[in-house]
């Protein structure tokens, strides 16, 4: 048959109109599928949310029985626990807005015969400091009967010192550090390296103390007088908290205030503590209520996590070096 005749065969002879409804037929079927795959998705999606979210309100339910177990629990006869642990300062874990809360919460609760600082810190802020010095001398005035007593776990130094010497009576490990009754303000100094390679100052003020200590230029002799001043002062300060806080049991020689720290057993022995014993052991014999409940403040979880992720970035070296510089010339009590 030839090529010509195939032609005319096929135009006479054009596609059953059933094979062209199949196609159709055969993509809406499909479009279909498709729709119901993605509305079937949508639905799964909706109840593991639904699922989810369920999951969390239990949870968020069970922490505020928990809670409230707790509260009820404190009114039983207790010793209220408030953990002192870690650095003293404004941003940090240990800060007088939270020791302060921690305190109220602990006076407040009538089940408390007692409260314990126990602490494991090397110091801090003299401000931060001397803020929760002063609310726990007025919480004792306020609350004469009940008794305030500082336990040292493996350090007390410095501002933690500061805030210890609050306390009716301190025990110590005889293993712990105690003392460092100084302040120090510490820096850098970058002018020799500048020479070296060859890095010109350039800085520009508006009053001419307003660049002192500046780690890029040379040390002003005027400037170093009145930093020691201001350093003497605060040790003054410290020095006064400390007689206050210890009075006849302080057997003060030329060494006490000169920053020197001491084992817990001869801290006793030159009126630094009073005895030796944990937190426990104060609590079953001394205040005579075993029950410990801990009234140490909590950040939220939200504050938490904050926390983490801004000590996560922090991580980064130029942050760390960024931060030193800036912190250089920081007063503290370690």
């Amino acid at each position: 048959m030839s090529e010509e005749n195939q032609l005319n065969i096929a135009a006479n002879n054009p596609e059953p109109k059933a094979t062209q409804a199949e196609d159709t037929k055969w993509q809406r079927d499909a479009i279909e599928r498709l729709a119901s795959a993605a509305l079937t998705e949508q639905r799964t999606a909706r109840r593991w949310g639904i699922f989810f979210k369920g999951l969390t309100f239990l949870f968020i339910i069970w922490l505020l029985v928990l809670g409230m177990g707790e509260e009820k629990k404190g009114f039983d006869a207790h010793t209220a626990l408030i953990d002192i642990s870690g650095v003293i300062e404004a941003d940090g874990d240990v800060n007088a807005d939270a020791v302060m809360s921690s305190l109220r919460d602990a006076y407040d609760n009538k089940g408390t015969k007692g409260i314990i600082l126990r602490i494991n810190s090397p110091g801090g802020s003299p401000v931060q400091a001397g803020i929760i010095n002063d609310e726990i001398k007025r919480q004792r005035k306020l609350h004469p009967k009940i008794p305030v007593y500082a336990v040292v776990e493996d350090v007390c130094a410095s501002g933690a010192y500061y805030v210890a010497v609050a306390a009716d009576k301190i025990y110590v490990d005889k293993a712990s550090i105690v003392g460092s009754i100084g302040v120090l303000m510490d820096g850098y100094g970058f002018t020799e390296i500048m020479k070296k390679v060859g890095v010109e100052r350039r800085l520009m003020t508006a009053g001419e103390n307003k660049a002192m200590l500046d780690p890029f230029s040379p040390i002003n002799p005027k400037h170093q007088v009145l930093v020691q001043s201001m350093l003497n002062e605060i040790h003054e300060q410290f020095k006064t908290v400390v007689r206050q806080g210890r009075g006849a049991r302080l057997k003060e020689t030329t060494e006490t205030f000169s920053g020197l720290f001491w084992s817990g057993e001869q801290s006793i022995k030159i009126g630094l503590a009073d005895a030796v014993g944990s937190a426990d052991y104060v609590a079953r014999e001394v205040i005579k209520q075993e029950e410990i409940v801990d009234f140490t403040y909590q950040d939220d979880l939200t504050n938490r996590i904050a926390k983490r992720i801004g000590a996560s970035a922090s991580a980064v070296l130029g942050d760390i070096i960024v931060r030193q510089l800036v912190n250089s010339g920081e007063v503290k009590l370690r």
